[in-house]
């Protein structure tokens, strides 16, 4: 079951405005800062018994896992939007074999398409498809190497591809 966003807004501020009350309540009774002291008059060193202060800390605990939470809470609903709205990859047909960087904003990349690898010249404002090679032409021209092996005319491209094997096993997506 998946609850939205808004409706994780809508309970925030309604633990909000309950944590709140009590303090609107305190500040609506009187009894802040506009209550006259009752000192006594003869200026003596009478000793009246003081608040102990353990309300005090158990207050400034409470409201700081409180300030906590919040905080916690925030950054769940928003990694929550945030990986809403990305993309996520569907299927496996197509994956970057390759890219050469040619200059600034400039390169070329080598996708593979299912059994193809297709050759393209990515620009500021553009793809564009260069050259298609099926699977064999690439193993004989060296441009992939044979998985199986990695002593052969490109050790390099097999050793590659079997890294980005493991890579597509251990990362998540």
């Amino acid at each position: 079951m998946r609850i939205t966003p808004f409706i994780y807004g809508a309970a925030s501020a309604a633990i909000g405005l309950v944590l709140l009350a009590p303090a609107h309540a305190y500040a609506a009774s009187g009894t802040g800062e506009d209550t006259p002291l009752n000192l006594p008059a003869d200026g003596g060193a009478k000793h009246v018994g003081g608040a102990s202060g353990s309300g005090s800390i158990v207050r400034t605990i409470v409201g700081l896992a409180i300030v906590l939470a919040v905080i916690y809470g925030v950054a769940w609903v928003l990694k929550q939007v945030k990986a809403s709205k990305q993309e996520r990859v569907r299927g496996n047909g197509l994956e970057s074999t390759a890219v050469v960087p040619l200059g600034p904003n400039k390169s070329l990349h080598l996708v593979r398409a299912g059994r193809e690898l297709v050759l393209v010249g990515v620009a500021e404002h553009g793809v564009t498809p260069i050259r298609t090679y099926s699977e064999e032409e690439a193993l004989e021209l060296g441009i992939i190497g044979d998985d199986d092996d990695l002593d052969g005319e490109a050790p390099r491209a097999g050793a590659v591809r079997w890294l980005d094997r493991l890579r597509d096993r251990t990362v998540r997506r």
